[in-house]
């Protein structure tokens, strides 16, 4: 993704700010200067709404093709299901899947395992990120599928809204045809991404890791206008789907939440 591109998208996150009053009054207040959150580990047994906020009833800007709807976001078959699907909804013919944590995470490891959604033009991205709607300089952290080419997946990282440090890494098998494991492990020094156990990118300028606690995002969204980015748009006539079969925070010094946890592994 080019910088560029990355900047439209964020910045629909930032233009939520303006409406934010009255579109999510309630998140908006408990996330102004809340302490930084703790370990969790979330198998999705149910949506946990002190942990979790969907976004509803807006969209981050011209370049997306579809609107927030809590419809679809919901837990079926034993994972968290974000779907995109063609139904009229608010200013955009289609709908689509986002959560958010309510509290912000700092430095730690965060691991998802999940299954990317099928088709170009579509975006599944698991990320952190802060911003002027947090009152907040625009930090983030990003892994991103683009359906146009599920055989890899997109990393990067923004500071202070500077971004420009994309690396793409293979999936093997496609991420789109089961589930796959990504992990990061930031440190004040060090900024290390993982696919499925194996290193894929490690990032030690300090300049270019970010310093501000965020939150955590699961997205599912589209656009008629990046097609060279994500592909060019085409509906394939069925819902898209996006499933999160886990997601899990840990603090420096803790370690194995979980049994397949990263942390586990690393010194």
């Amino acid at each position: 993704m080019t910088t560029s591109k990355s900047c439209m998208y964020r910045l629909g996150l930032v233009s939520i700010a303006l409406m934010s009053a009255f579109l999510m009054p309630q998140a908006a207040s408990a996330q102004d200067d809340q302490p930084t959150g703790g370990s969790f580990v979330d198998n999705f047994e149910h949506l946990d709404t002190s942990r979790w906020y969907v976004s509803d009833g807006w969209n981050n800007g011209p370049h997306q093709n579809c609107t927030w709807a809590r419809k679809q976001v919901g837990i079926k078959d034993g994972a968290l299901q974000l779907q995109f699907v063609q139904s009229k909804t608010g200013e955009r013919n289609y709908a689509c899947g986002e959560i958010q944590t309510t509290k912000r995470y700092g430095y730690g490891t965060y691991e998802a395992r999940y299954r990317t959604a099928t088709g170009p033009g579509l975006n599944s991205a698991f990320f952190t990120y802060i911003g002027p709607t947090d009152k907040k300089p625009h930090d983030e952290i990003d892994f991103e599928v683009l359906g146009k080419n599920s055989g890899q997946v997109q990393v990067n990282q923004y500071i202070s809204a500077k971004g420009g440090n994309e690396k793409l890494a293979p999936v093997p098998g496609g991420a789109d045809k089961g589930f796959n494991d990504y992990a990061f492990v930031w440190e004040k020094d060090r900024l290390r991404y993982y696919v499925n156990g194996k290193l894929v990118q490690e990032v030690t300028d300090p300049s270019k890791i970010p310093t501000n606690p965020q939150k955590i995002f699961f997205s599912l969204w589209g656009t008629d206008t990046l097609s060279g980015w994500m592909g060019k748009f085409a509906y394939s006539g069925e819902p898209a789907t996006m499933e999160i079969k886990r997601v899990a925070f840990t603090v420096p010094g803790e370690k194995c939440l979980f049994p397949e946890s990263i942390t586990c592994k690393l010194d």
